[in-house]
């Protein structure tokens, strides 16, 4: 019940491209690209890693824990594994070095209760990514954390503050990472998916970006979103959540 949501201004799926069609919605552009995952070994990370691999890009992922990273039909050299944690101190320049794109998958309910993990993570690597010159990030929270411009609906509120009271520990610090991603980081391409995961299990349909309530989603769902959600343009500079296209009404 962590992340959740529904309601209007939804974009077609069609305009949501991937890495292999650009950006731009000019001619698919066949390049290889480098994506950068944190949290790979993670209940979304695990199925997103999948989708860039399978269209022919490369994945560098930083994991605490290697043999917990799902390898099964994938090249290993298409993916570059670093052991390491965002918590401890690391070499976000040699991360980040070479990469086309940045994607953070990132939750700890436990440590985030205690601080912000993520926000002190993201203020360390928001200027690893400028000095070499990367511009596109992908943040996802949760669907229950409020975006910078605007308050919870108080129905979402009610529950944060009751049967999800547990996570507002996680909620806080994603609402921290996105209010400096407005403030400090607007030279970036950033983008963050506010996600509505309820659990895992078959998928229930393709999710779209939506300005109102998220879907309650799965895992593998987000991931497949997240990933198209990394080159639409249209979503630089959003803090949305995301609503299944079927009850969007779109096609």
């Amino acid at each position: 019940m962590d992340q959740h949501h529904d309601g209007d201004d939804h974009r077609d799926p069609g305009d949501e491209r991937r890495l292999s069609e650009g950006t731009a919605g000019g001619a698919p552009d066949a390049t290889p690209r480098t994506i950068l995952v944190f949290g790979a070994t993670g209940q979304t990370g695990r199925h997103f890693i999948r989708h860039p691999l399978r269209d022919g890009h490369r994945v560098r992922v930083l994991v605490r824990t290697p043999a917990k990273l799902d390898r099964d039909g994938v090249d290993p050299a298409a993916l570059e594994v670093v052991q390491g944690s965002v918590v401890n101190d690391l070499d976000l320049d040699a991360l980040v070095d070479g990469v086309d794109a940045v994607v953070c998958l990132l939750g700890d309910r436990a440590a985030q209760q205690v601080r912000p993990v993520n926000t002190d993570f993201v203020r360390r690597l928001v200027p690893a990514m400028r000095r070499h010159g990367v511009d596109r990030l992908l943040y996802q929270a949760g669907g229950l954390s409020a975006p910078p411009d605007r308050p919870l609906p108080l129905a979402l509120r009610a529950v944060r503050a009751t049967i999800a009271r547990s996570y507002d520990g996680q909620h806080r610090d994603n609402e921290a990472v996105m209010r400096y991603l407005t403030d400090d980081a607007m030279d970036l391409s950033w983008v963050v998916h506010r996600a509505g995961i309820g659990s895992d299990g078959p998928s229930k349909g393709v999710l779209v970006r939506s300005a109102g309530r998220p879907s309650i989603a799965t895992f593998g769902d987000c991931a497949a979103y997240d990933y198209r959600l990394l080159t639409d343009a249209s979503a630089v500079h959003t803090c949305d959540p995301s609503i299944y296209a079927r009850r969007a009404g779109v096609r």
